[in-house]
């Protein structure tokens, strides 16, 4: 039987989830995922309102794909550095 061979994963390339995108925004790349009403179960505060995503609201997570210089010192990768958006306020650059 022959073997498979596993890539390795490369943290340059988006992440193997269902519906993330990267998108172009402000000079830097972003991957954004959405999450829809019914997986949402807790709070969070957007950044562009400063409001609350309260549960079951459907709205985008969104990380950057080069991290920031603190949290690559840290040995981090972008993901520690994911946001929780209203859908409205990342589509209107808030």
């Amino acid at each position: 039987m022959a073997r498979r061979h596993r890539r390795r994963a490369d943290p340059t390339r988006a992440p193997a989830a269902v519906g993330v995108s990267v998108v172009q925004r402000a000079g830097a790349e972003w991957y954004v995922r959405s999450v829809s009403g019914a997986a949402s179960t807790r709070t969070y505060r957007c950044p562009g309102c400063q409001q609350q995503i309260r549960p079951a609201t459907s709205h985008v997570v969104v990380w950057p794909v080069q991290p920031s210089m603190l949290a690559a010192a840290a040995g981090e990768s972008g993901l520690a550095e994911r946001r929780h958006w209203h859908t409205g306020c990342w589509a209107r650059g808030r």
